[in-house]
């Protein structure tokens, strides 16, 4: 159907005989190749960073709020630009939602200029997400959390391998929370990773990982342990060794893939730079490393997206939107979100274009070809 899908696996034969091999094992729940996936990924993070795999990245978050402490009565500063895991996970731990705004119409990004508006006495948390993997401009924003005691957690599902004035994204708060869905840039399916640099948060992560128990499966079949204890109420939100296995090699491949997804983007730029009917976003960016998750547009007012979306699915191009506004969904309705009008006015005219690591300079010639035409250029 897609002469060019918006993405595609970046897999091989590597994955395939990984995950055969821990089949083989007879071992496939959470065990040693989960420690070395949790090993490799602190590894390319830096220095002292502490990772605790987890079944997914709304895990990762969910977790992280909950070691936390947060609560009623208390209010999580989200981006008004981001997917629904953000805002599903504050309300989950029974919290309020309150949005922060992009920086512009050029940085996407919440800023700590956008953040500082919202910032009330009930305010215990910030969860950023650096978006289509640009990293937030954290030197101000690490910096008003500690001037109001606010706990950072990043949201790092579009970051993995980003880097801000050369530190990891993921090491800058009390959390960094990886998305390891199928269309990230490390893919496993579904799977995710927490990090921290405090070995007491390190510690939470994991028992809210698996029931608050001291001891895994792992361990009793090893002989390491005879019974455990449970230290606190936890969650069952462990990865099993397929997935880490396929994230070890995908990890072996993150920053060529990161590199080809560059090389992809500066082509689109090229192609689209000088297109009347569109803006491109992040395009003056100083201090940052990003990793190109996705390709973004911005649809000048007036034109209609989805008549649009329709006229490039008719020329086999496929194309997304990241993402709906919360207010749109019907879950959000009647929650009383505030206002956000630079994110609102995006999320009404955003389009995301394919990008995937194995995709070709002529299929990004196609599809650029494909949206002039479809714009009547």
């Amino acid at each position: 159907m897609w002469k060019v899908q918006l993405f595609k696996l970046n897999y091989d034969e590597q994955e395939s005989q990984a995950v055969k091999d821990v089949v083989d094992s007879g071992w496939i729940t959470m065990g040693e190749k989960t420690k070395e996936f949790e090993s490799e990924f602190s590894a390319i993070l830096g220095k002292n960073v502490k990772s605790t795999a987890v079944s997914n990245g709304t895990s990762a978050l969910h977790i992280a709020l909950l070691s936390l402490g947060i609560k009623e009565g208390d209010e999580v500063i989200i981006p008004a630009l981001t997917f629904v895991a953000d805002i599903n996970v504050v309300r989950l731990v029974g919290a309020t939602p309150i949005l922060a705004d992009c920086g512009s119409y050029d940085n996407w990004n919440i800023t700590a200029k956008s953040i500082e508006k919202v910032i009330t006495p009930k305010t215990k948390a910030l969860i950023l997400v650096h978006f289509a993997g640009y990293p937030c401009e954290m030197d101000e924003i690490v910096a008003l959390c500690k001037k109001h005691n606010i706990a950072l957690v990043e949201d790092c599902a579009h970051a993995p391998g980003a880097k801000y004035k050369g530190q990891s994204c993921g090491t800058f708060g009390e959390y960094g929370c990886f998305s390891f869905f199928t269309n990230k840039n490390l893919s496993v399916g579904e799977g995710g990773m927490i990090t921290t640099c405090d070995e007491n948060f390190e510690q939470q992560a994991k028992y809210f990982r698996s029931h608050g128990m001291t001891a895994l499966t792992l361990d009793r079949h090893k002989g390491r342990a005879i019974t455990y204890d449970v230290v606190q109420s936890g969650l069952n939100y462990r990865i099993d060794e397929m997935r880490s296995v396929l994230g070890l090699v995908q990890l072996s491949k993150l920053e060529d893939a990161n590199n080809k997804r560059k090389i992809l983007v500066q082509r689109y730029i090229e192609r689209l730079k000088d297109l009347k009917d569109i803006s491109l976003p992040f395009l003056n960016t100083t201090n940052i490393q990003p990793v190109y998750h996705i390709f973004l547009i911005l649809l000048n007012e007036g034109i209609d997206r989805v008549e649009l979306i329709g006229k490039l699915k008719d020329e086999g191009i496929q194309s997304s939107i990241h993402y709906p506004a919360f207010k749109d969904f019907t879950a959000f309705k009647d929650i009383g979100l505030n206002f956000a009008p630079i994110a609102e006015d995006i999320a009404k005219r955003e389009l995301t274009l394919p990008l995937y690591p194995t995709m070709s300079l002529e299929e990004v010639d196609l599809v650029c070809k494909s949206l002039k035409k479809a714009l009547g250029v």
